[in-house]
C-alpha cells in the first residue's frame, strides 16, 4: 500500500504541477517585480513577449527563470539558457550556497503550511459526502482546491519572502536574510506587500489541487480495486 500510494501522490503531483506552471509564473513575477500594473498585463506582457515558459524542478531555479522576462539567453534573454545553464551559472558566481538562497524562507513557509493541508480537506469532503459513503468526485474536487485556497493564504507572506531573497543573487535587491527582507519590504511597501500574488495564488491554487486531489483519489481506487477471480 505505502508504494501505491507514493505512484498515484507523484503521478497526481505532477498532474498538478503541469496544470498550475503558468499561473505560478505570473505569481513569482508580481512578487518580484514592480512594473506589472496587475495579473491581467503580467499574463499579456509575459505571452506578448515570451510565449511558454520551460518548468524547472528546482525551486530557485524556477523561480530564476520565470523571473527572466526578455527571453531566452542569445534572444535577448537575460543570460539563463536552461535549468542546467541556471545551475551552472549559480555555482560559479555564487558558489554552493547560492543554490540555497531563500531556503529559510522556504522551510518557514512549507513545514506550518503542510501540517494544515490536509485539515480543510477533510473536513470538506466529510461535510459533502454522506456518512459511510466515500467522497464522490464534486466533493473531492471542491474540497481539494479549499485545501489549497487556505494553504496558500497561510502560505503567500513568507512565499514573497522567499522569491525576494531568491533574486537576490540575480540582480535583485540584496538582503542580509529573512528578517531583514521583512522589514526592509514592509517599510517600503507596506503590510500590502506581504500579500501580493494573493488573489493569483487562490485562482491558482483552486483548480491545481482540486485536480492533484481527484487525481490521486482516482489512482488510488484504479490501483487498489479487487482482482477479479
Amino acid at each position: 500500500m505505502p508504494f501505491v500510494e507514493f505512484i498515484a501522490g507523484c503521478i497526481s503531483g505532477a498532474v498538478g504541477l503541469a496544470f498550475g506552471h503558468p499561473m505560478d509564473t505570473v505569481k513569482v513575477r508580481l512578487q518580484t517585480q514592480v512594473k506589472y500594473k496587475g495579473i491581467c498585463d503580467c499574463v499579456a506582457r509575459t505571452y506578448t513577449r515570451e510565449g511558454v515558459v520551460v518548468t524547472a524542478p528546482v525551486d530557485l531555479v524556477k523561480v530564476r527563470l520565470q523571473s527572466q522576462t526578455k527571453g531566452w539567453a542569445g534572444v535577448g534573454g537575460d543570460g539563463y539558457r536552461g535549468p542546467i545553464h541556471c545551475v551552472t551559472v549559480i555555482l560559479r558566481e555564487e558558489g554552493p550556497r547560492g543554490l540555497f538562497r531563500g531556503g529559510l524562507a522556504l522551510t518557514l513557509r512549507d513545514v506550518p503550511c503542510y501540517g494544515i493541508y490536509f485539515l480543510p480537506y477533510e473536513i470538506t469532503c466529510r461535510f459533502l459526502t454522506e456518512e459511510g459513503k466515500r467522497p464522490g468526485t464534486f466533493a473531492v474536487l471542491m474540497a481539494g482546491g479549499v485545501a489549497g485556497v487556505v494553504t496558500w493564504a497561510f502560505a503567500t507572506p513568507m512565499d514573497v519572502m522567499k522569491a525576494r531573497l531568491q533574486m537576490s543573487g540575480a540582480g535583485g535587491r540584496v538582503y542580509q536574510g529573512v528578517l531583514h527582507c521583512m522589514s526592509v519590504s514592509l517599510k517600503e511597501e507596506g503590510v500590502r506587500v506581504f500579500f501580493k500574488g494573493l488573489l493569483l495564488n487562490s485562482l491558482r491554487a483552486f483548480p491545481v489541487n482540486a485536480i492533484t486531489f481527484l487525481s490521486y483519489e482516482s489512482l488510488m481506487r484504479f490501483l487498489t480495486r479487487p482482482s477479479a477471480d
